[in-house]
């Protein structure tokens, strides 16, 4: 059964009455940067994937409005999920209407399968629950092999266009940032990006990586307290005051050069260069690093599954699947340096060991009879020793 023949009765019941100020933005990327705590979401995302969500858990929104399917049933997607878990509500598939028939920073309601504005109701759609998300998404697990067709045509397609970059690296600008025998932590606003850098502490301070911002990971490096060597992206979510940080920038341009990006950059008064592929911007970080030379490439917030890749909801995320194959033994997720990472003894602490070690040895000869002996004729001699150089100087 899919979510649009979900029965209304049962999801009315359930869903409960907020009320709160409401943002719109047919793009959930660009409106998870205003919303605030306590508002009403409005967006127009079919397929809601896990960084939305996770971006939408995070403002603190009290319900979500979704013009489109949030669940189409192409695939599993995991966003409904989340915000379910989360105890916001979300009003699915009440058609796009509602953005001519809701103004921005206006108090709407939520009651039931319906929104008002006011007592006036302006749109009408189904509530998702978790039981209904279940359901959703046993059915949704059907479409996993046309997807996966899709997602082979997709990869081949790729690699004829993309064959001289990916097995030779041609197209790959010079860059001033040095890489080469180094390692390379690459960034990206994705899933648990947060606690990964946080885990990573140690490893970052103890080997230095260069450090590789995509659009907004730029802006989670420096909100960890980090400061970004490479600025990679097509600049669409990355702050003006990240992009005048000095690191170096590259824009993510499309095969035939364009880059839309490029222009904000210039506007700022930054130097940029650009870099065209078709695949995605953590992609062409990934080769930017392998072709410079870099002995470790470790990635946080980036896609690793297939479910992942299909949840990003691109088809060129089939240039994900080869640029991983490209960097092979190179690449590893940042999960991984978390476990496996030990940390290096620093300086200090080995001052502090041997300290440590010289008190011990003082405390078992302090209170042993030979050691009491040899610390007395220790004391003699140091006096004898001083009282000469004492006779020596004066």
């Amino acid at each position: 059964m899919r979510i649009g023949t979900l029965r209304r009765g049962r999801a009315a019941d359930a869903l409960p009455g907020v009320s709160g100020v409401v943002r719109l933005d047919r793009r959930t990327k660009d409106l998870t940067k205003r919303l605030n705590s306590g508002e009403i979401a409005v967006i127009d995302h079919t397929d809601i994937d896990r960084v939305a969500a996770d971006a939408l858990v995070a403002r603190g929104v009290i319900a979500v409005v979704n013009a489109s399917p949030s669940i189409s049933g192409r695939y599993p997607n995991l966003g409904p999920g989340i915000l379910a878990r989360a105890d916001i509500p979300i009003l699915d598939n009440v058609g796009a209407d509602v953005f001519g028939k809701v103004k921005e920073g206006t108090r709407v309601r939520v009651d039931g399968e319906c929104l008002y504005v006011g007592d006036r109701l302006v749109a009408e759609g189904r509530h998702l629950d978790e039981a209904a998300i279940a359901e959703a998404m046993e059915d949704a697990k059907a479409g996993l092999s046309t997807q996966l067709e899709a997602f082979a045509a997709n990869t081949m397609e790729y690699m004829k266009r993309e064959r001289a970059l990916l097995l030779d690296g041609v197209g790959v600008p010079d860059i001033r940032t040095d890489m080469e025998g180094k390692h390379v932590l690459i960034v990206v606003r994705g899933y648990d990006y947060k606690e990964d850098l946080a885990h990573l502490r140690s490893y970052i301070r103890d080997y230095r990586p260069v450090l590789i911002g995509v659009d907004g990971g730029a802006d989670a490096l420096r909100e960890a307290g980090y400061k970004p060597a490479v600025i990679v992206g097509d600049m669409d979510s990355v702050s003006d005051e990240t992009l005048r940080s000095g690191a170096e920038v590259i824009v993510h341009a499309y095969a035939d050069g364009r880059a839309p990006g490029l222009p904000r950059v210039q506007d700022l008064g930054v130097e940029a260069i650009t870099f065209p592929a078709t695949g995605t911007s953590e992609d062409i970080a990934m080769l930017l690093a392998d072709a410079k030379g870099a002995t470790l490439i470790v990635a946080v917030g980036t896609h690793a599954t297939l479910v992942e890749f299909l949840d990003k909801g691109r088809g060129g995320m089939a240039s994900t699947f080869l640029t991983r194959l490209r960097v092979g033994a190179k690449l590893v997720d940042a999960k991984g340096v978390s476990r496996l990472y030990k940390s290096r003894i620093s300086s200090s602490a080995l001052i502090f060991l041997v300290l440590a070690a010289f008190i011990a040895i003082g405390a078992v000869l302090a209170v042993s009879t030979a050691g009491r002996t040899y610390l007395d004729l220790f004391a003699d001699r140091l006096g004898d020793l001083l009282g000469w150089l004492k006779g020596l100087f004066s």
